[in-house]
Order: C-alpha cells, then structure tokens, then sequence
C-alpha cells in the first residue's frame, strides 16, 4: 500500500517548490548562483519521480489522458495566451519579458512530464520513466535551446560574441559562454543524458514499484518450444 502512494510525497513537494518560483517568487530571467538552479530544477526532478512511481491503472489510462488534454487546453493554453498578450500590451516590455521567460521555461517542464505521463500510462516501468525524465532535465538545462537561437535568429547586425543570456550556463563556466563554451556544455550534457537512459534503473526502481516487479506478457521471455 506504501509503495501504491508515496509518489504523493514528490508530487507534493514538487507542486509546493513549483508554486513557489511561480506564484511567490518575482519572475526572473537570469540565474544568478548554482542554489538557483537547483533550486528551480527540483520541481521538476520532484515531478519525475512522482509521476514514475504514479500507479497504472488499467482501463483508466485513456481517461486520464483525457484529463491531461482537457486540463491543457481549458488551463495552461489559456494562461499560454494570456502571458502572450500581456508581453504584446505591456508598456515596458523589458521589464514584462521576466514573466513571460519563466511562463516558457514552465511550459517545457510542463511538456516534458506530459510525455512521462503518457509514457507511464502506457506500461513503462518506473525505472524507464526515471531515465527517459532524467535524460530530459539534462537536455532542458543542457543550452541545446539557446544554441539553436544563437545559430538561427536573424541578429540585427553580426552574431553576438558570447551567449550573454545563457544565465544557467554562466554561473557553471564563470561567465558568459562564447558558443564554442556552449557547444562543449551541451555536448556534456548530451552525453550525460546518454549515459542516463544506459543506466539499469529498472532493476534498482523495480524495489519500490510493485508493478515493476512484475514484467508485462510483451516483456516476459518466451518459453522455449
């Protein structure tokens, strides 16, 4: 029954650091010390686990699916257009684009645990789901992002020397990268992120997942003829 439940103890420590930095917390657009990004990450490494440990329930997954779309579309759509209008309106857009970074920054968490949902309901083990999550926080924070903006936007004069709004890889390098800095970030984080869904976290998360335990008929080995 224990093992059934605990993933409400992530779930609600994530959701109570997640309000937090969302609903508390000024919005800011710049890390400015490694506390900050953990601090900011947490929620999310919080959610991984809460939603690899959720427990499947067969002949309700598609319901809950149902629920994840409708939640999407009625709630954080809306509340997607609303920061957009607001940034469009605001006066001093400068001084608006904090909110509307950290709004983003919260979709694609949001994106990425939408995925994990889907991939667990679907009978991933829990261990599968911890990989696929952790691999997807190290590409998150990996630069890959402000990379492709470096390399694509269309710059108003010639390309910048450094990545100056790279805050996060800022306070890992001591300033502002230059791309080949990035490059050589992302590229460990990549790598990272490889080694991650390489690692057995099947059969050390199979002890706290009574489901894992229990291999599914497609993942059992055939018996021999």
């Amino acid at each position: 029954m224990i093992r059934r439940w605990w993933w409400l103890l992530p779930a609600t420590v994530g959701g109570v650091l997640a309000a937090l930095i969302m609903l508390v917390l000024p919005p800011d657009r710049t890390i400015d010390h490694l506390g900050e990004v953990l601090l900011k990450t947490a929620p999310l490494l919080c959610a991984v686990l809460a939603v690899a440990y959720f427990p499947q329930r067969p002949g309700l997954g598609l319901a809950l699916l149902g629920v994840l779309f409708v939640g999407y579309m009625a709630v954080v759509d809306t509340l997607n257009v609303d920061h957009i209008f607001g940034y469009a309106e605001a006066a001093d857009q400068d001084a608006a684009f904090p909110r509307l970074y950290q709004w983003t920054i919260f979709l694609n968490a949001f994106t990425v645990l939408a995925v994990l949902f889907a991939y667990r309901l679907g009978g991933a083990s829990a261990g599968r789901v911890l990989r696929a999550g952790l691999a997807a926080i190290l590409v998150l924070i990996s630069g890959l992002n402000d990379l492709s903006f470096y390399y694509t936007n269309d710059w108003d004069g010639p390309r910048p020397r450094v990545l100056h709004w790279a805050s996060h890889i800022t306070v890992f390098v001591g300033g502002p990268p230059t791309a080949t800095v990035a490059i050589v970030f992302c590229a460990v984080h990549l790598l990272l992120a490889a080694v991650i869904l390489a690692l057995p976290l099947d059969r050390w998360a199979a002890r706290f997942d009574g489901w894992a335990a229990t291999p599914t008929p497609a993942e059992r080995p055939l018996a021999a003829p």
